[in-house]
């Protein structure tokens, strides 16, 4: 049998290969592969080696198969599926997988490393034919999807890099957004200004509280480790915090929050602590004047968000927002991969979403100082 060239492009190995790598018989390589417990120890041993050194992987879509006709899919996981910014990504990708006859394969990893590596790799067992990937958490290592993709199942990376692995890569200018964001409240006159952040081991919160730091430092206003709270994961974890920072002696008269969630715990606690004219409901009004020594008399507390929401416009506190095309990520990033597996092998690309500040509701006045 011919050898391939050093030159040839990898492929995935086969049973077949197994069972010449092992030394065993195609039959007793399936039987393995499909956990049939009579092998014969000794020989499921040489085989799961065998396995392992060739890095094989069982075809989960062949086993299922009843029919002669098979379907292009693409996988993509994200991180919650009940997170409007993460279902306007999965709608743009749908939408595209659907102009090119290719089914989406939607999951969620939750933030979690080890779940997002056992389901990017249950994808390829079923043999996609690309992955759209939100990546998990800083621990998260893609190394792993090295291989999946010399054997020609493309990966594109969405909101987050991938970490030791070129890929294409589609982001948000998350410093440029933090840094007009810290601007916007400098020029109105804020010199207290509370940042509330997620997880740090989020890149996109790593960039943005970064760059908010950077913009309070060349504003002249020292850094105020009372005023940073990061580690808030949840509406209830921000709500409590940014009470705290609201009812201390020397509280913020305005407040960033990084994400969307944070932005809904900042309003619910300056709802929470009531407001000048009594504003209620969803969101409700805050005025620092009123919540518990929360600041100087009469001055609101103004709030920025980044990511902008469908009910942003509807809160009864006046909000502003760090927008930006979410759907663009997704469209962006499903386009890039349906030119990878139509063969485009051009160095991997990273492009970068704009941002946008985008008042909603009345502006405050001016901020005490």
């Amino acid at each position: 049998m011919s050898t391939p060239s050093p030159s040839a492009a990898p492929r995935r190995p086969t049973m077949t290969d197994v069972a010449r790598e092992a030394d065993v018989s195609l039959k007793t390589v399936s039987r393995v592969v499909n956990g049939v417990s009579t092998v014969d120890p000794e020989m499921a041993e040489r085989v799961r080696a065998a396995v392992v050194r060739l890095g094989f992987r069982r075809n989960s879509m062949a086993r299922d198969l009843r029919t002669q006709s098979t379907s292009a899919t693409v996988g993509l996981l994200i991180e919650d599926l009940a997170n409007p910014f993460y279902a306007g990504i999965a709608a743009a990708a749908a939408q595209c997988a659907l102009e090119n006859d290719t089914l989406l394969i939607t999951a969620s990893s939750e933030e979690d490393a080890e779940r997002e590596r056992r389901l990017l790799l249950q994808m390829c067992e079923r043999r996609v034919d690309g992955l759209l990937v939100v990546p998990a958490g800083s621990t998260a290592d893609h190394v792993y999807l090295r291989a999946e993709i010399d054997m020609g199942t493309p990966a594109v990376f969405l909101d987050r890099p991938p970490t030791n692995l070129r890929a294409d890569t589609v982001l948000i200018d998350n410093a440029a957004g933090a840094r007009s964001a810290i601007e916007h409240l400098t020029a109105r006159g804020h010199e207290r200004i509370g940042v509330v952040s997620d997880w740090l081991s989020i890149h996109p919160m790593v960039e943005r509280l970064s760059a908010a730091e950077t913009a309070l430092e060349r504003a002249g206003l020292p850094y105020r480790p009372d005023l940073i709270r990061y580690g808030l994961h949840t509406v209830r974890d921000t709500e409590a915090a940014v009470e705290r920072m609201l009812t201390g002696p020397q509280p913020p008269t305005a407040l960033f929050a990084l994400n969307n969630r944070l932005t809904l715990g900042v309003l619910g606690a300056l709802n929470r602590l009531g407001g000048a004219g009594g504003a209620g409901g969803a969101g409700g009004a805050g005025s620092a004047g009123s919540a518990g020594g929360a600041g100087s008399a009469g001055s609101a507390v103004e709030v920025v968000g980044f990511d902008d929401f469908e009910t942003a416009a509807l809160m009864a506190h006046p909000l502003t927002v760090v927008s930006y095309d979410a759907r663009a990520i997704g469209r962006i990033g499903a386009e890039l991969l349906f030119r990878r597996i139509a063969g485009d092998k051009s160095r991997p690309q990273t492009v970068v979403i704009p941002t946008t500040l985008v008042e909603h509701g009345a502006a405050r006045p001016g901020a005490g100082r």
